[in-house]
């Protein structure tokens, strides 16, 4: 039931999230566009290199079937068997030519071919090499020399020794090292490139989830008490951690790389298609069902995510309020309980990320196994190709490279569209909280106090937290500068909604509010709620130490006020005792102290601020008669010339209050001093006879 409350609290947004998500992106908008237009020199350098690779096999690798012309010896590239090679040289109609012939693992040297001859020796090759005879020098164990017949010619092929070949082929010696020299320079540069837009990306990236985490904070602590009335404090620390830290990839990587890898995934196409269309229209039969796959994948990965995200929330809230109550637990004997209540959540989240886990088990699989089969098949129709002759080993390099890597982006922008995802269902939860609304509205024109008395009038108010359930019901009256009123009454009569409504931490529905004849709806809240020194009955400690506690990141507080301040509050009879004074460290929540030092603290904290207005509610609830001696004997001395406001149950400490406003569900029943309550012989004498 409660984690069904938890998913109800977690309200979905309508708005566009990505837009929204842009928004940050803009004063960062130059350095995301110097990354992109690095990323896609990187994407262009990845679509190159195959390509090079592609036509050193073609030009250089298997490039020995390449004719030289035969030329004189002074315009030769090589001059072999005192026959002068050139690949470059102009070819006359009466030209000779000389070609390599790769034959059982050897080469040879063909010359004295016309034209003509040319392509008859190619068609000669791919037949199988028919009629080929190995002729062997007397004496000589290996082969010397090749004699076959084209075009009903007789042709002799010298064999080539180890250095002589090395010899015609420099050139292409010399064209591989150049793409080699080519290739690592592109190397580099990539990996240069890419360092520098992971750098940027990164750094912005990081500004960007800065700034997304200091709005959501500050945003956090301008919202009215309503709101932390409804929403637990694990989900609150859920949205500014967790949520916000998952953007962080969606904005270093995913938004980037969303880019390069359609840029790649068009590349990819484009080339294999001028290569070959008709396998590059096999490799792309199975794009509908890519992208119907994704389709699938992208509505069920959001929905899922969107449920763990509200998991882990209720999770968090559930760790955060039992670590705040373990003392209750224990002293309950409930960690059994609790324990199987945490393993019941734990649960019901491991069995949500198991469904998103089955997702991605299916889907990457499927992706990988299309791939695989574009891949087969491409493999086996460019193969039979290349034995046809119709393509070339370069040119399958190519395009088998090509078909593999253009399978990699397309499963790369699918687990991009789940981290993306991811984001959006944190970015939802972001945006709810930054979208939820401060009710207590600053003035556009705030009315300055400048001469603050301390004056404080209720007119015929009333208040409600919910709806019409009004707890306040047309309370009326006034306190004086520098006067003491005490409000008491039983429990949930009213008497610290009063207190909350003097510093604006509510609005009223009916009725005004008036410090100083100004309804408080015209005053700054900064200005009014910096006037008024509240005592609570439950004083909260912050991590640090004893001086920063008091001075609550005030540096206008000077050290002196606050020693001043402590003694003032006789906090000092206990900070003077600790091993490092002012500076004794303090844990969170003040554990290392009693419960009456740390209503000193918070009284000396009060007095630091030098409030116009103190508020006393329940400041003596909790701690012993010694401390409450100490704190009476301060406030005495604290009243003098503040207007004063106390809320107790114990009568004894509010008798010498100027006032006492008795109330009863919701209104003032009666009002007087404590002789003159006691005279009138009504609720407070009863109240007053219960506690003697």
């Amino acid at each position: 039931m409660a984690q069904m409350n938890e998913e109800l609290l977690e309200t979905k947004y309508n708005g566009n999230v990505f837009a929204r998500l842009f928004a940050y992106v803009k004063p960062h908008i130059k350095v995301m566009i110097l990354a992109l237009i690095l990323v896609l020199t990187v994407t262009g350098i990845d679509l190159v290199k195959p390509v090079l690779i592609g036509n050193a096999i073609d030009k250089y690798i298997e490039g020995y079937d390449t004719p030289y012309v035969q030329v004189p010896a002074d315009q030769a590239q090589v001059t072999l068997r005192q026959t002068g090679l050139s690949k470059d040289a102009a070819a006359g109609p009466d030209a000779r030519y000389a070609r390599l012939i790769y034959f059982e693992e050897e080469y040879f040297l063909v010359r004295d071919l016309e034209q003509e001859d040319l392509a008859a020796v190619n068609d000669w090759e791919k037949a199988g090499y028919p009629g080929t005879e190995k002729l062997q020098l007397y004496g000589s164990p290996t082969v010397d020399t090749l004699s076959f017949s084209v075009n009903g010619k007789d042709l002799m092929a010298d064999e080539m020794s180890r250095d002589e070949l090395a010899l015609l082929r420099s050139s292409d010696r010399t064209g591989i090292t150049r793409i080699a020299l080519i290739y690592a320079c592109l190397l580099i540069i990539g990996f240069f490139l890419q360092r520098w837009q992971s750098w940027l990306l990164q750094k912005t990236g990081q500004s960007i989830i800065f700034t997304i985490r200091q709005e959501v904070f500050t945003h956090v602590h301008s919202l009215p008490l309503r709101f932390f009335d409804t929403n637990p404090v694990g989900r609150i620390v859920t949205r500014v951690t967790n949520d916000v830290e998952s953007l962080n990839q969606m904005y270093t990587q995913v938004l980037v790389r969303l880019i390069s890898n359609t840029v790649l995934i068009i590349g990819y196409a484009v080339v294999m298609i001028s290569i070959n269309p008709r396998l590059a229209l096999i490799s792309f039969l199975f794009l509908p069902i890519v992208f119907g796959m994704t389709l699938f994948f992208r509505i069920q990965i959001r929905r899922i995510y969107r449920i763990v995200r509200t998991k882990i929330s209720g999770l968090n809230t559930f760790l955060s309020e039992n670590i705040s109550g373990m003392k209750l637990i224990q002293l309950f004997a409930r960690e059994k309980t609790k324990s199987d209540e945490f393993r019941e959540r734990t649960d019901d989240l491991y069995r949500s990320q198991m469904k998103e886990m089955m997702i991605f088990g299916c889907f990457r699989p499927g992706l990988s196994f299309l791939a695989n089969i574009a891949y087969a098949l491409i493999i086996y129709r460019s193969g039979v190709s290349v034995l046809e002759g119709t393509l070339t080993l370069g040119t399958l390099y190519i395009f088998t490279n090509y078909i593999r890597s253009f399978f990699e982006p397309i499963q790369e922008l699918a687990e991009q569209f789940s981290t993306l995802q991811n984001a959006m269902a944190s970015a939802e939860k972001i945006f709810t909280v930054l979208d939820e609304k401060n009710t207590i509205e600053e003035p556009e024109n705030p009315v300055p106090l400048r001469d603050f008395r301390g004056k404080i009038e209720f007119r015929n108010v009333w208040f409600a937290y919910e709806n019409e359930d009004y707890v306040l019901k047309d309370v009326s009256f006034v306190i004086r500068p520098g006067e003491r009123v005490a409000f008491v009454g039983a429990t949930g009569a009213g008497k610290s909604s009063i207190l909350n409504l003097i510093g604006r931490y509510y609005d009223i529905q009916k009725g005004e509010i008036l410090i100083d004849d100004v309804n408080i709806r015209d005053l700054s809240l900064e200005e009014l709620r910096g006037a008024i020194g509240q005592v609570q009955q439950d004083v909260f400690i912050f991590t640090g130490d004893i001086r920063s506690n008091i001075r609550l990141l005030n540096d206008d507080i000077p050290d002196e006020k606050i020693r001043a301040a402590a003694e003032a509050a006789n906090a000092d009879h206990f900070i003077h005792q600790l091993p490092a004074g002012f500076d004794e460290p303090v844990t969170e929540r003040g554990s290392t102290l009693s419960a009456g030092e740390r209503q000193l603290l918070s009284f000396a904290r009060t007095l630091a601020f030098d409030p116009k207005i103190l508020v006393l509610d329940e400041a003596t609830a909790n701690i012993d008669t010694e401390t409450e001696q100490l704190i009476q004997e301060a406030l005495e001395t604290l009243m003098q010339g503040r207007t004063s406001i106390l809320v107790a149950h114990r009568l004894s400490t509010i008798q010498h209050a100027d006032e006492i406003l008795v109330m009863h569900k919701g209104r003032i029943r009666e009002r007087g001093t404590h002789q003159q309550l006691l005279a009138m012989n009504g609720i407070y004498k009863k109240l007053y006879e219960l506690q003697q």
